[in-house]
């Protein structure tokens, strides 16, 4: 029994004296010296960045190449890195690992939890100078300030117009090339953008999360059915505060 539990007992020689973690091999510990001594031996040729191991170059290569490896086998698309397809493939199978213990909502990504968690300890909001709207991500607060500058640095090659943000250029971009990469997979539908197929999928569902305070009258889309049911509501009370 004792020869058993040798046996899966882990050896762990060499010890990092600034921190006292132990690890297997030599090579192991100098990899992890170099987060004490912040060494980046490994730098990008094309744009200088700089990294700790050989094959987080070898990862952000693929930034520059444009090489996408690793492919979803349920909808075709592909990632740079195996993580993010890892992440994607939640979407098909509604998996939410993360769930926030102080209100319950599950999500996909720790990275949008650590995000939503900034909406219960108000922590790390960026906010604007001039209006004072606060924003969970510095991306936010960042199209936010252009919109109020009117800057547009995003400009579109084919046919010259210009918007705010790089995502809102990449999705301008499919009205030219005709791409539409969300597939509905119950009617073969297929539209440009995520949010499309979300309120599309509603048309199989029958949700409407869209609800009137004042009627208690649902929608099933927000930019037409609700927003034109509250210009009406405008309207009447208009209207009768006028009579």
């Amino acid at each position: 029994m004792a020869q058993e539990e040798e046996s899966h007992t882990v050896d762990k020689p060499c010890t990092c004296q600034p921190c006292g973690i132990s690890v297997t091999t030599k090579g192991s510990l100098k990899v992890h010296m170099q987060i004490h001594t912040r060494e980046k031996p490994c730098p990008c040729q094309q744009c200088g960045k700089s990294f700790t191991r050989k094959r987080s170059l070898e990862s952000h290569m693929r930034t520059h190449s444009g090489e996408k490896p690793f492919k979803c086998l349920q909808c075709g698309k592909s990632f740079t890195l195996k993580p993010t397809l890892y992440a994607h493939m939640r979407i098909h199978s509604e998996e939410k690992p993360y769930t926030c213990k102080l209100c319950g909502i599950s999500l996909i990504r720790k990275r949008n939890l650590k995000f939503h968690m900034r909406i219960h300890t108000r922590e790390n909001f960026y906010t604007c100078q001039e209006c004072g709207k606060s924003y969970v991500q510095k991306g936010g607060l960042k199209v936010h300030m252009g919109t109020l500058s009117g800057d547009k640095p995003f400009t579109c090659q084919q046919c010259g117009i210009s918007v705010t943000t790089k995502g809102s250029l990449k999705v301008h971009m499919q009205i030219h090339t005709r791409e539409k990469p969300y597939p509905c997979q119950q009617c073969g539908t297929i539209v440009i953008q995520k949010a499309s197929l979300e309120s599309h999928m509603r048309t199989h569902t029958g949700e409407k999360p869209y609800t009137c305070l004042q009627c208690g009258q649902s929608f099933t889309y927000r930019r037409f059915q609700w927003q034109q049911h509250k210009r009406t509501l405008l309207r009447i009370r208009a209207f009768v505060d006028l009579t």
